[in-house]
Order: C-alpha cells, then structure tokens, then sequence
C-alpha cells in the first residue's frame, strides 16, 4: 500500500504513512487549564468523578492525567508526569504520553495548569450541618443502661459505619448523645440504621421498633422522612447472673434465637430458647459480683474466705478450672456459688 499524500511504501491511516498523517495533528493534547476541588474539612480532592484522599502532589497530576486526550487513532501506552508549584494554588503538570499508532510509536510532552479551588464536598456539608435521616435509640427495660453496655454498643456502631464508609462515601454518625436511659445515636442514612438496629436487638435480645417522621422535601420534590428505630434491652445482660425457673446460671451470650447458660450448681450449659428468655431474671449483674481470696483447693472444690463475715466456705469449681489467688463468686440466698 502505498501512502496517497506522498507515494511512500507505507499506508498507516487514512491510506497515509505516519509522516503525512500526523502532519498539522497533535496526538495528544491537554486543556488550557484543571480546576481541582479540595475539601477544606476532610481534606480530599475531587478527582475522575469521586472525592478520593490524595497527597497534593499526586492529585495534581492525577487530575491533569484524567483529562488528557489523545487522536482517535491513537492508543495510549502509559504517561508519566512531573509538577511545578507556581503558587500554593497554582501547578504546571507535564504529561508525557507514550502513544501507538499502526504500531508506529512516539512520545507527546503537553502541559496544562492545574488551579486548585476550596470548597466543602457534599458529605462534609452535611456532617456540618448537622445532616442526618436516622437516630438509633438504645434503652434498657430496667430504666438504666450500664456505662460498659453503652461503650460496648457505642463502639460496635461506629466500627460497623466506619468500615461501610469505606464503599458508601455519604455514610456517616452525625452525634451520639447520651439521654437518661441510655444512648442516642444520629446517622445519615436510614437503611443502615435500619441494619444496624436490627443486629442490635438480635445479638442481645433486645426489642425493636421503627417510626416515621415526615420532616421536609427532597431537592426532587419528593417527601422526606426521618426515621427513629428503638432497641430495647433487656434487663439482663452477657456475664449477669440469672435465676431461670428457681435455678441459678451465668448468662454467657444471647442472640436472635435465645441465649446459653452455665447452671453455677454443676456448671452444665444449657440453651434458652427466645421465645423463654422473658422468664429470665437478672439477680446479680456483672459488675456486682465479689471478688474473694482462696484460701486452699483440692480437686473440685476450693475454700474461700466469705465476701461477709471472712469465715472460711467451701465451694464447688468445675474440675479443669484454673484457679489463681482470687476468683468470683455469686452469694445468692445465703449461698455461695463460684462464678466461671
């Protein structure tokens, strides 16, 4: 094939060799200038359609990458870019760019100024403002929540929001508030706080109830709600004490289906299904139970000086417990039970 401009031995495009074709054409080209938007509350730059954490230096260039463009013909290999400061707002980005064409290769240097403009992203705004279309309420039925139950709760939420942030940018706890009875808990969106309450009440056998709040429009026109979902605990809690149909148990966990127990007369497990965890009663919590100081062990039992009056008791320990210079123990009724 010859080329029809020159009469070479060579037709690359266009019936063209590479000489005539890419003669008056610039492959690769850049705008005269890139706005860059930086958030000036969390930070993050603007960059191919997303707010992404960048260093500055690397979300220059990037954005001037973003928008080069090359000849239809022509196939981008790879690019490389180097920067200048003109000012602290202010950045000439050099991109070369290695291109293809018909096989024929070449390199493009262009330039462009990148401007770098504050402003406050769309998630930012609304955490600023207070934004949020969730509250998580956890209350305890016996009117008070514990400071570990609180914490525990607390944190999980937190770990549970920040780690879907991660794939949802628009996620976040607006304010967690502490009310009499319990916890409050903001949230920007309602489908999470809706998940989120649901496995609450499921891992400790809480109750659960939703209601809607009609609070505004939508930029769209449409109504917007405000949802508030309730999660009520019950009174006993993972590592009380619980009296279940006159027998005496630790509680060691609760989920969606019921919860297990540890019977403190022969340290039997048993399950409690959910439908009869209503008959469970707390009658030491957690942080209520005694430390005592052991005073000797034989297998099976250990002697205790009594939380009390200090007299010395004997009391049944399963056999491969591991006994140190204290242990717990549950007095219940006059007796005392060893708490594993």
């Amino acid at each position: 094939m010859f080329c029809v401009k020159c009469g070479k031995d060579e037709s690359v495009a266009d019936g063209m060799c590479i000489e005539c074709f890419l003669e008056g054409k610039e492959i690769a080209v850049l705008p005269h200038h890139v706005d860059l938007d930086r958030c000036t509350n969390c930070e993050e730059f603007f960059v191919e359609g997303q707010w992404r954490e960048l260093d500055l230096e690397e979300a220059v260039e990037d954005s001037a990458v973003a928008v080069l463009k090359a000849i239809p013909e022509a196939r981008v290999l790879s690019v490389g870019t180097t920067s200048e400061e003109l000012d602290p707002r202010n950045f000439l980005v050099t991109v070369e760019a290695d291109t293809s064409i018909g096989g024929f290769e070449s390199t493009s240097t262009v330039t462009t100024t990148v401007r770098v403009k504050n402003t406050v992203c769309k998630r930012c705004s609304r955490q600023l403002g207070n934004y949020y279309e969730a509250t998580i309420q956890i209350r305890s039925a016996s009117g008070t929540l514990g400071d570990d139950v609180r914490d525990e709760i607390v944190r999980r939420i937190r770990n549970d929001v920040e780690s879907a942030a991660k794939n949802n940018r628009g996620l976040f706890i607006t304010k967690v508030t502490e009310v009499t009875g319990g916890v409050d808990i903001l949230l920007s969106s309602i489908s999470t706080g809706r998940t989120l309450a649901h496995d609450l009440a499921n891992s400790y056998g809480g109750e659960y109830k939703e209601s809607s709040k009609l609070v505004g429009k939508t930029e769209e026109g449409n109504d917007m709600h405000r949802l508030t979902y309730l999660v009520r605990l019950p009174e006993y809690h993972v590592g009380d004490i619980v009296r279940v149909n006159d027998e005496i148990y630790r509680l060691n966990w609760i989920g969606k289906n019921g919860g297990k127990v540890t019977r403190l007369r022969d340290f039997r497990e048993t399950t409690i299904k959910r439908a009869d965890m209503q008959s469970v009663r707390t009658i030491i919590a957690k942080d209520d139970l005694k430390e005592v100081t052991v005073v000797s062990r034989s297998s099976g039992e250990i002697q205790v000086l009594h939380p009390g009056n200090y007299a010395t008791v004997d009391i049944r320990v399963p056999e491969n417990a591991e006994i140190g210079e204290t242990v717990r123990v549950a007095s219940v009724d006059g007796e005392l039970f060893y708490v594993p």
